[in-house]
């Protein structure tokens, strides 16, 4: 479909068609498993959960659902490794420790069990490794992804509640960039600053209050002149689409992710060709390879793959769990030569962590965490390496707001913080989370 937009600079743009998705693989399976627990077939829901869980590559969700159909079916054994893998993983689960969830009332006894759940209070323990570079004093921005600018030794923010983004000063001073053509929410940011360009994204958010209902469901990728904010180009998604994160190549065209439709957008002239075959069910920030044509993408569900951007061909790291460590819930992945650095607003606790992984990029090794569960953490979003230092916005206000961009009851949206992370001085050897 190919639709004409009058915003000022005109652009038009086609989605290709989605092709056959695991998105669909999974909602299939997840109706069965909830059908086949309610009429107690346990034998065939236990078959159901570990194909899920093979499909989400052993995450510590379909880990715990496993462990809870090896319960229903008397296997203790298979459900307490289950269970041990899920907190070697740094995971926790509040249902588990007070007692809520019903389905492992047979094994509450057990002291393996009781193990485990001392285990996850440990995963809850504060870990602080970085520090507060700035605290940015506007509540209301809900800062989202954040990228720097070299040449004015400037950050570039993005707000999804006050429509635009943002300049920061690593002393605090904070002022207006550029503005949503449409006064939509604000989300990817890259600086092409070899060629004096900010890309970015805004997105209609579905039943955000802010958003006219007519606009709910698209967005559009953006590009500003660097020196001036002033738009240049704006590229709309035709399709219902949440263009949410991006990665520009080194030709500096950028990638797009959809994080609520599964797929993977490059720019070719006026339109967005789709790479993915269906593989991601909700894809996020992802990061360049040294070769130039592949990236890794990052799988709010499925974990972190490698793509060739030519073929759409897609491996998945750790696809067997062997190492435990918690891929899933990552919101921005971000690379350090062989280390990847990950803001994990998916996972429980909420952490920012560390993994390495070896020179081709065909194993992970081990990880560590940064961040999780301190007074600024709230819900990290993304972040920049900047030479030495890694960067990454915390506090958001995400956590703070109802599915229309409101203050939940009670919720109250505070300052977010630039955090700092010394990559030199943190070179300590990583671990598994155990």
């Amino acid at each position: 479909m190919i639709k004409l937009l009058a915003f000022g600079v005109v652009s038009v743009v086609l989605f290709s068609a989605g092709p056959a998705s695991v998105r669909d693989r999974l909602r299939e399976l997840r109706q069965q498993a909830r059908a086949q627990r309610i009429a107690g077939q346990n034998e065939a829901r236990l078959s159901t959960n570990l194909a899920i869980e093979e499909l989400l590559h052993h995450s510590a969700r379909s880990l715990e659902s496993t462990a809870a159909a090896y319960t229903s079916v008397g296997d203790k054994d298979r459900a307490l490794a289950a269970l041990e893998r899920v907190a070697a993983m740094g995971e926790a689960d509040d249902r588990l420790r007070k007692g809520s969830d019903t389905e492992f009332l047979p094994m509450h006894a057990d002291p393996r069990y009781q193990a485990i759940l001392k285990r996850f209070t440990n995963n809850e323990s504060s870990i602080a490794r970085s520090v507060s570079l700035i605290t940015i004093p506007d509540p209301r921005l809900v800062t989202e992804d954040i990228d720097f600018d070299s040449a004015t030794d400037t950050f570039l923010i993005t707000s999804v509640l006050e429509n635009k983004i943002v300049r920061v000063t690593k002393s605090g001073t904070i002022t207006d960039f550029a503005t949503s053509p449409s006064k939509w929410p604000m989300f990817a940011l890259k600086i092409d600053a070899k060629r004096r360009r900010v890309w970015a994204t805004e997105v209609a958010l579905d039943n955000l209050n802010s958003v006219p209902k007519t606009s709910w469901g698209h967005s559009a990728l953006l590009c500003f002149d660097l020196r001036t904010g002033k738009l240049l180009r704006r590229i709309n998604a035709s399709s219902p689409a949440e263009l949410g994160d991006m990665i520009l190549l080194r030709n500096g065209l950028p990638i797009v992710s959809d994080g609520s439709g599964g797929g993977l957008y490059q720019l070719e002239g006026d339109h967005l060709r789709r790479l993915d075959h269906g593989d991601f069910i909700s894809p996020q920030t992802p990061a360049l390879l040294d070769d130039d044509f592949h990236i890794l993408v990052p799988d709010y569900l499925r974990g972190i793959a490698v793509m060739d951007i030519r073929t759409g061909a897609v491996r998945w790291l750790n696809s067997d769990g062997a190492v435990p460590l918690a891929l899933t819930g990552i919101d921005g992945l971000y690379r350090d030569g062989e280390t990847l650095l990950l803001t994990q607003n998916g996972t429980t606790p909420e952490r920012v962590s560390r993994i390495s992984a070896n020179a081709e990029f065909t194993a992970l090794e081990a990880g560590d965490v940064i961040e999780r569960n301190t007074p600024t953490l709230g819900d990290p979003t993304h972040g920049v390496v900047v030479g030495k230092d890694f960067y990454y916005l915390t506090n958001s206000g995400w956590d703070q707001l109802d599915d229309n961009g409101n203050p939940k009851p009670g919720g109250v949206l505070t300052s977010a913080h630039l955090m700092r992370f010394d990559l030199v001085a943190r070179e300590d050897s990583m671990h598994c989370f155990r």
